[in-house]
């Protein structure tokens, strides 16, 4: 009876396939390194977009002929306008203090972006802080004071816009607003 050594056979054979893995690496690191090595972003930019947020009223304090604080939830998306991923496809969620009282009218508050891979991003922001530089962004500023995964070490001003949106049907005071952002961002 004769015997054959099968480790002969075999080593053709698993030399191949791992002729092919390297192959089929290669094309991968060619031609899809987002895929393979994960997404980069910019490390810094400027980047126009705009959230289109539902505003819904929480608390208000009223006291007549003196003067109104409202406390606000916004919630919403984002789109990048000039088609990037920086600040698209975003989630965003706003807690605001609304004060009214005589002729001081202005909103402050802090908010939330969220990406898919929910990495954040965090700002501030003020209805009386107006970048005077950008009169079409004349509503008030964001400044971004930090993020976290990709967006750790964010910091940067969003001069921002308020466009009024057709009043909400139904109760509960809701209202709708999109705010065109210009922002100026880096991450360091």
């Amino acid at each position: 009876m004769q015997t054959i050594n099968l480790n002969i056979i075999a080593a053709p054979a698993a030399a191949m396939t791992l002729v092919k893995a390297a192959l089929l690496s290669g094309v991968l690191l060619a031609f899809a390194p987002g895929i393979v090595l994960g997404q980069s972003i910019e490390k810094k930019g400027t980047t126009p977009y705009v959230t289109h947020f539902i505003f819904r009223p929480l608390m208000s304090i009223d006291i007549a002929d003196l003067g109104t604080a409202t406390s606000l939830e916004a919630v919403g998306t984002t789109e990048n306008m000039k088609g990037e991923k920086m600040f698209d496809k975003m989630s965003a969620h706003c807690t605001a203090l609304s004060v009214a009282s005589g002729d001081k009218k202005y909103i402050d508050g802090a908010c939330v972006l969220a990406d898919n891979d929910g990495d954040k991003i965090f700002s501030t922001f003020d209805t009386r802080d107006v970048d005077k530089s950008q009169p079409d962004m004349g509503c008030g500023t964001h400044i971004i004071t930090g993020g976290t995964g990709k967006y750790a070490g964010i910091t940067g001003s969003e001069p921002f816009a308020c466009i009024a949106m057709p009043a909400l049907s139904g109760p509960g005071g809701y209202t709708a607003m999109d705010i065109p952002h210009n922002t100026t961002w880096e991450i360091k």
